[in-house]
């Protein structure tokens, strides 16, 4: 086998149980505008965790441990559209890394932190989900992970530099929407 053909990544019609997480990104992704959403996902005991990634409009990625699949961005998955967070699309924040400042809407960070927030709490189990949004640099995105069940701070990245987030008045169990 050539090297070439070890690096080729397998592209696949779906990733079985891990369907469903595939379709929670994609559609976060496609309601909140963010550039990229990833999922950490727990499987089976003795067998490591899935990491799921979806960008816009790009083929989903899914890192099995041993083995790296794709799916095309736009396939249909047999799994129904399951609740999730209330979330929209809001315009780049303005970031500052050196000083950890962030401006944007007024209750635009809580939002998209509670969004994300929902998004790991609709993974489930343990699961952690990060979502990444443009901001007015392009060097510098926000970054926003959350580990389900909201019992863990949320970590904002700006760029490289991180720090953690107490959502203002958004306990981490907010009504959840279908729409």
């Amino acid at each position: 086998m050539s090297e070439h053909d070890e690096d080729a990544i397998e592209i696949v019609a779906s990733v079985g149980a891990l369907d469903a997480t595939v379709v929670i990104l994609r559609e976060f992704v496609h309601r909140s505008g963010a550039l990229r959403a990833v999922g950490l996902v727990d499987r089976d005991p003795g067998v490591g965790p899935a990491i799921v990634e979806c960008g816009r409009m790009t083929a989903i990625e899914v890192d099995l441990g041993d083995r790296i699949v794709q799916l095309p961005h736009g396939i249909e998955l047999d799994v129904a559209i399951p609740l999730l967070p209330s979330v929209r699309q809001l315009p780049p924040f303005e970031v500052d890394a050196a000083n950890g400042e962030i401006a944007g809407t007024i209750g635009g960070l809580d939002h998209l932190v509670a969004g994300v927030c929902g998004l790991a709490d609709a993974l489930g189990g343990r699961n952690v989900a990060m979502a990444v949004f443009e901001t007015t640099n392009a060097e510098l995105p926000l970054a926003i992970t959350a580990r389900s069940g909201g019992g863990e701070p949320v970590v904002i990245a700006i760029g490289e530099d991180q720090f953690e987030f107490e959502p203002a008045g958004q306990p981490p169990d907010a009504p959840l929407d279908a729409a």
